[in-house]
């Protein structure tokens, strides 16, 4: 199995399930890639977007990552200035060591109302079976809080 690509679109203020049921058993995932991209004018728009992914029951505030917060996968921000003296600036923060093995929530925010384009790039990870199961029961406990 080679890295794959999960992408959409999510209106402002809205989570998205990224759905990992059905995967082949003995893999998890890794996130190592997590982009923004406006779904406008990106040339005449003044606009911050963030967006968060987590393993938790409840969506996080893009907008206040708490990186204590053990469930935080990822946090993304993207800042356009309408202006040519401020360039596009975009930075991802990823937990690329956390073992996706369950379906997980990733919350968009925009100061525009439009929506928000995202781009996630995983990689799968051969697990044994006592790996498996513990990656299985660290997502469950941080989704059952």
């Amino acid at each position: 199995m080679k890295e794959f690509v999960i992408r959409g679109q999510t209106a402002k203020g809205l989570t998205h399930t990224i759905n990992f049921g059905g995967h082949k058993g003995g893999y998890g995932f890794k996130l190592i890639e997590f982009d923004l991209y406006g779904s406008f004018n990106v040339g005449a728009a003044d606009a911050q977007m963030t967006a968060v992914i987590t393993a938790g029951k409840t969506a996080l505030d893009p907008q206040n990552p708490d990186f204590t917060d053990e469930g935080l996968i990822a946090s993304a921000h993207l800042k356009n200035d309408a202006n040519d003296a401020y360039p596009i600036s975009s930075y991802a923060v990823i937990n690329d060591t956390f073992v996706i093995t369950q379906d997980v929530l990733l919350t968009v925010y925009n100061n525009e109302a439009h929506p928000v384009n995202w781009q996630c790039k995983f990689i799968p990870v051969k697990l044994t079976v006592p790996e498996e199961a513990l990656a299985n029961y660290r997502q469950f406990s941080i989704f059952d809080e």
